[in-house]
């Protein structure tokens, strides 16, 4: 699907364009019909990959020197040049290759390698020596399982030497379009080198233990080829993008309510914290008037933590501690941009949904946001809300509900949240697919959380992060995200009028860039949620 109009942000290039297999096989293939020589390539990506080798794990190389598995096609190539450059360079190279036939050109550079007097071992090697194993065994093109030989050593490997080994372009025994495993045994690689663009599997969740830290490996490939992949082609976000990202551009004389006027309805009885959590959220966006619906117990305090968050309304709870929404008032389209619902809310039964005490039921509420124009942004039991009872109540699917909705929509759910408003997606294991889907389905822009979020627009475009911190996944960061995301799409609301999936994507992005600056080596190690906030607003 070719979306009418691209984003700017950020640049299609080769930092950014995240392919399958197919099309990176697709793309040599006009290179070499261009007249460029396979060899040529080949040269020019092992080269690159042996310069930041030697940047590395240059100390390590020359102490423990290197063991360079080849495989059969041009990925055991690319290990051959990479074992000549470095024995050139003095690194005590050995080559180990258990494939009887290889390619031509592998079989070539093997030759070359032996002449210049590179041992190739007769038998397996030993997983607990200390050379460094550079893993060019089977590469983009991998299908199935690594086989009987090969599985017990790279397993053998990661128990006895944790750290030991480096993948060139994709660890041996992990699908490059998936991120799944091919077999029982896939390699764990502390880095892994991705040659000319990045294999959407790389970035994959289930991927993150074999490929270890990424590295981009520039090809310089031509502006043309890459123009020739599709204009929906996922992008990746990493720290070089959070400078450059969309913000929303206000009127240097615009007053507070010009400015982004959101209402955040969050918290309950039995969830007191997520309202904080998610007000700090939205504070860091620069949003210029922050309004919240909260339960009686919240609101008599609010003010002394978020004294500049004014309290719109205080909604009762049900008796089970849930915030009830049959109670919220009617929207003003004229004196709001944005509304968020869900963090901290709780679960809703159907009996809560159709059985109103004041004449108006939650049922109502959520008809009339389906008339509402001004930005929604559903989070956390929101979410669960509108896939159970409140689907069911109004006899609508939850992506059915979606698409009635007059204006835009940001939905921001994790894995299980997501199976429940798109059981029919639930088995599908690629997020990016997955998210484009049920954007395409709703009409919604959906932010699939994950170790590596994805977010996707209805008209085909996605953008999947490309590193987040594992230490800051903890509980109430997603109540952060939520009120920044909100924040953020209040703000360009008033700018544009338009919610954009590109502004969402630039809200995960700077979320997941506060986490990893506070949990860098420099800092003082895992951060907590408010932490993330306070340094969100630093970065906006």
């Amino acid at each position: 699907m070719q979306p009418a109009a691209l984003p700017t942000w950020p640049a299609r290039n080769g930092r950014h364009l995240l392919v399958s297999s197919a099309q990176m096989a697709a793309l040599e293939q006009q290179l070499f019909a261009s007249g460029l020589p396979v060899e040529a390539l080949m040269e020019k990506a092992a080269l690159a990959v042996t310069r930041r080798l030697l940047e590395q794990h240059g100390e390590r190389l020359s102490r423990d020197g290197a063991l360079v598995l080849v495989g059969p096609g041009h990925n055991g190539g690319d290990g051959l040049v990479i074992a000549r450059e470095l024995h050139l360079a003095g690194v005590a190279t050995t080559l180990w290759s258990p494939f009887e036939r290889r390619k031509p050109l592998t079989e070539a550079h093997l030759r070359h390698a032996r002449w210049l007097g590179i041992p190739l071992l007769d038998h397996n090697p030993d997983p607990g020596a200390s050379p460094l194993w550079i893993d060019a065994l089977l590469g983009i093109g991998q299908r199935r399982a690594p086989g009987p030989v090969i599985e017990p050593l790279l397993e053998a490997r990661q128990q006895q030497r944790p750290g030991g080994l480096v993948a060139v372009d994709v660890p041996t025994g992990l699908c490059a379009d998936t991120g799944q495993a091919t077999g029982p045994v896939s390699a764990q690689a502390l880095s892994t080198y991705a040659i000319g663009l990045i294999k959407t599997g790389l970035v994959q969740d289930a991927a993150l233990a074999s490929v270890g830290q990424l590295e981009w490996i520039d090809l310089g490939l031509p502006r043309s080829l890459l123009d020739s992949l599709p204009g929906d082609q996922p992008l990746g976000l990493g720290a070089r993008d959070l400078a450059d990202r969309p913000r929303p551009q206000l009127d240097p004389a615009a007053s507070k309510y010009q400015r982004g006027r959101l209402l955040m309805v969050a918290g309950s009885n039995a969830y007191q914290g997520a309202a904080s959590l998610t007000l700090a959220g939205a504070s860091s966006s620069g949003c210029g008037s922050l309004q919240a619906a909260l339960p009686e117990v919240l609101a008599r305090s609010l003010w002394q933590q978020h004294p500049h968050v004014v309290v719109s309304q205080t909604l009762a709870c049900h008796h089970h501690g849930s915030l009830r929404l049959d109670q919220l008032a009617e929207l003003d389209p004229q004196r709001l941009d944005a509304l968020l619902i869900g963090p901290g809310i709780g679960p809703l039964t159907s009996a809560g949904l159709s059985s109103p005490e004041a004449g108006f039921s939650e049922a109502d509420c959520w008809r009339n946001l389906l008339s509402w124009t001004g930005l929604l942004v559903l989070d956390a039991d929101g979410l669960n809300r509108l896939a159970g009872p409140v689907a069911q109540g109004l006899g609508l699917s939850a992506s059915s509900w979606l698409q009635q909705r007059r204006g835009p929509t940001w939905i921001t759910p994790h894995p299980a949240e997501f199976a429940r408003l798109f059981p029919e997606l639930a088995a599908t294991p690629a997020a990016l697919e997955a998210a484009a889907q049920a954007a395409q389905a709703s009409g919604a822009c959906v932010l699939l959380k994950g170790a590596r979020s994805v977010v996707a627009a209805p008209d085909g475009r996605r953008w999947q992060l490309l590193e987040a911190s594992a230490a800051s996944a903890r509980a109430g960061l997603g109540d952060v995200l939520a009120g920044h995301a909100a924040g953020l799409g209040a703000m360009a609301m008033a700018a544009t009028r338009g919610g954009d999936a590109s502004w969402l994507a630039a809200a995960a992005l700077a979320h997941a860039q506060a986490g990893l600056q506070l949990s860098a080596p420099s800092s003082q190690g895992a951060s907590s949620p408010l932490e993330v906030a306070q340094k969100l607003a630093h970065l906006c």
